[in-house]
């Protein structure tokens, strides 16, 4: 039996990760708890919340992006890329391989601990719906930095279809998540055999960004709600960093598994060349 490159290796490892994720996807709602307040929350506060993400949505990706871009130096993670890439093409070990997942973790703490403050001081003085901006910018913030530790520009109106399916896909459970990732997996592997190029979805951007919404608003109603009481709120907000660690570790997850698609793809069409 052959021995499996780094490529291969990194992607049996992600797989293991992957799996461990499903896990908890699967072992039901965070908000289980919450849920107990449905016979409390009013009927058009759903409505409400789904405009006010879809609104934040569309600010942020129109006139946000460079504002969110001052919290963080791209230049410096295309730079580590670059470095990444160099490395592996001079090495070609699984240190080297495993570079870009190293880099792509690097400043999560640092968006877990703003979501903290922004959501437990709104909280505090009962700002619910106004919280709904900075969360999604804190989100992107860390999408558009895993992003880049594995070199994708997601200014690309195709990129941003496919930011805006990891954080929708991120706030599902259950069999619900199981076949949204599914149906995921089999979009990023049609992205690798297409030499990454990222394209053709059977849905626009304003569509999704409706679909996007109201999965926060499945997931994120209840905790809204109580945010939206002046001290009590505060446990609502706490619940900003969890949303936000898992979109993150799912934005990871995917990026990564399209990277080494990429990668698998081109072992593989140099493996048929040599044998041609």
């Amino acid at each position: 039996m052959a021995r499996k490159t780094p490529w291969q290796k990194e992607w049996a490892n992600l797989l293991k990760a992957e799996a461990r994720y499903q896990k908890h996807r699967t072992d039901g709602p965070t908000s289980l708890l919450l849920m107990k307040l449905d016979r409390f929350i009013p009927e058009k506060l759903s409505g409400t919340l789904a405009a006010a993400f879809f609104k934040a949505f569309q600010i942020i990706f129109e006139k946000g992006t460079k504002l969110i871009e001052l919290t963080y130096n791209s230049q410096r993670r295309k730079a580590d890329f670059k470095v990444s890439h160099y490395a592996n093409e001079l090495y070609g070990d699984q240190r080297s391989a495993r570079r870009f997942t190293k880099n792509a973790k690097g400043s999560r703490l640092i968006n877990l601990i703003i979501s903290f403050v922004e959501g437990t001081v709104l909280g505090l003085v009962g700002l619910g719906i106004p919280d709904i901006p900075l969360f999604i910018a804190v989100v992107l913030k860390g999408v558009y930095e895993v992003a880049l530790s594995y070199g994708y520009d997601y200014h690309d109106e195709n990129e941003k279809i496919f930011i805006l399916k990891v954080i929708s896909g991120a706030m599902k459970d259950d069999e619900e998540f199981v076949e949204a990732d599914e149906q995921f997996n089999a979009d990023i592997d049609v992205i690798a055999r297409d030499y990454g190029e990222i394209g053709g979805w059977s849905i626009d951007k304003t569509d999704q960004i409706r679909v996007t919404s109201d999965s926060l608003v499945k997931e994120m109603i209840y905790t809204k709600f109580v945010q939206g009481f002046a001290i009590v709120g505060i446990f609502g907000g706490i619940f900003d960093p969890v949303y936000v660690n898992r979109i993150t570790k799912y934005a990871m997850l995917k990026y990564r598994r399209r990277f080494l698609a990429a990668r698998l793809e081109e072992e593989k069409h140099a493996q048929d060349r040599e044998q041609i």
